[in-house]
């Protein structure tokens, strides 16, 4: 029960990232969700806006990975609710905003 509520969860919140516009990088049901900042500049605003808004995220930059791949790691559970995952998605898509950090989407309609 609680590996469907984690996959559940997971696939949830990753189409969610996804629908937004961001660049979301690992595989469907996985629980680690990437999501590319690639600015370094960017490292320190995303984990300072989502700690303003009590979310918990991992921020990865180099040396971990190369220069421009920075990115950030939501970690998922299967002990978050469906309300929890979308204020965290309601802030997340803010910060997004705020930081220019939708990709997929064109400025340009």
């Amino acid at each position: 029960r609680k590996l469907t509520a984690l996959r559940d969860n997971s696939n949830y919140f990753r189409m969610r990232l996804m629908d937004m516009g961001l660049h979301v990088l690992g595989h469907f049901d996985s629980p680690i969700i990437p999501v590319m900042l690639y600015n370094p500049t960017k490292i320190a605003a995303f984990s300072r806006e989502c700690l303003k808004r009590g979310l918990a995220v991992v921020v990865v930059g180099f040396p971990a990975v190369p220069i421009l791949m920075s990115r950030a790691r939501f970690c998922i559970s299967a002990a978050h609710t469906r309300v929890e995952l979308d204020r965290a998605l309601v802030e997340i898509e803010e910060i997004a905003t705020l930081l220019k950090l939708k990709y997929n989407k064109s400025t340009f309609g």
